[in-house]
């Protein structure tokens, strides 16, 4: 498919507008640009351009609020409970991402649980910006089912990503980033709009068989990485996600990519774990530093998540590279 190269400013006051123009409010419209710009920049595609349409649809038809304004809760001193309010998860990603750090400098270890939610994005960007205030980040969150239990034949858990990020001396943070499944289900969607195969053992198709077919896959059953281990993982998730919070199960979740029926309801929760409260700030990055140097300088790998910074320099040197057809859809949902 072909490619369009272009400024990230400019790309993300067309999401805005396409936003906008689909029934959502400035503010928000905004802070989802914000991200899926991101995304794009990133390299991270299927949570990118590729989201506006579906975004849109579902804005319009009323199955995301895109007027919604989360509303947070201080339950505990180290605790908030943010409803979401059936509007796009951003907003409320923004919210717990600017008040979790001075609650975690009280407590030590402060979290935000995520309710009548939606998608996410890129969880890794999430704890990232907490890491660059200093804190040690993990986030978790389920999706719709797309995973069967190990040894089941029903899908019931979603790709369920987890993401964590660690500061580091005048360094960018440590960033892990990943979902439960083999592959994530953006990756699937992306190559549905591009009219690509996908490897054989990305999915099942709908009668368990393995399939290159993407569209027959999201009919279908995701592999989870790790055979039973990621499909426990995945158990795990929708019980720090959802038990915890009070969300919908993956089973009980609709699609995030098609514009029917209810909102999709799911959870995400937000940790912030402020390493002065333990063995000091200093001595921690002390102790991070030691152990990036090994990983970078004697067992010759790179850290988790540095393909990102590539990405971005790119960016901020040459535009950010997008496909042409969904550049064309966008533009089109912002009437230009």
């Amino acid at each position: 498919m072909s490619k369009t190269t272009i400024a990230a400013a400019e790309l993300e006051a067309l999401i805005i507008a396409a936003l906008v123009a689909s029934n959502t409010s400035d503010a928000n419209a905004s802070s989802v640009a914000r991200a899926l710009t991101q995304a794009e920049i990133d390299g991270q595609k299927g949570h990118g351009l590729s989201r506006v349409p579906s975004y849109a649809g579902q804005a319009r038809s009323g199955k995301v609020d895109g007027h919604a304004v989360p509303a947070a809760n201080q339950t505990r001193p180290g605790a908030l409970m943010i409803d979401v309010k059936g509007g796009f998860a951003f907003p409320a990603f923004d919210l717990a991402i600017a008040r979790l750090p001075e609650l975690a400098s009280k407590a030590g270890i402060a979290a935000a649980g995520f309710v009548h939610s939606h998608h996410f994005g890129v969880v890794g960007r999430h704890v990232e910006r907490l890491a660059e205030a200093g804190l040690v980040a993990m986030a978790f969150g389920n999706t719709p089912n797309a995973i069967a239990p190990w040894g089941g034949s029903r899908s019931v858990y979603g790709t369920n990503p987890i993401g964590f990020a660690a500061p580091q001396r005048n360094k960018p943070p440590v960033v892990v980033d990943l979902a439960l499944s083999h592959v994530a289900r953006g990756k699937i969607l992306t190559a549905v709009q591009k009219g690509e195969p996908i490897p054989p053992d990305w999915a099942v198709d709908a009668d368990g068989k393995p399939t290159t077919d993407p569209a027959a896959a999201l009919k279908g059953t995701l592999l989870p990485i790790g055979g039973a281990k990621g499909a426990a993982l995945a158990l795990m998730v929708e019980v720090l996600a959802v038990a915890i919070t009070g969300a919908n199960f993956g089973f009980e979740a609709s699609s995030f990519f098609d514009a029917e029926g209810k909102p999709p309801g799911v959870g995400q929760v937000l940790i912030a774990i402020d390493p002065g409260a333990f063995g000091g700030q200093s001595m921690f990055l002390d102790r991070i530093a030691a152990l990036a140097h090994v990983i970078e300088h004697e067992a010759g790998a790179r850290l988790p998540g540095s393909r990102r910074l590539v990405a971005r320099e790119k960016a901020a040197r040459d535009g950010v590279t997008v496909e042409t057809k969904l550049l064309s859809e966008a533009r089109a949902l912002a009437g230009k």
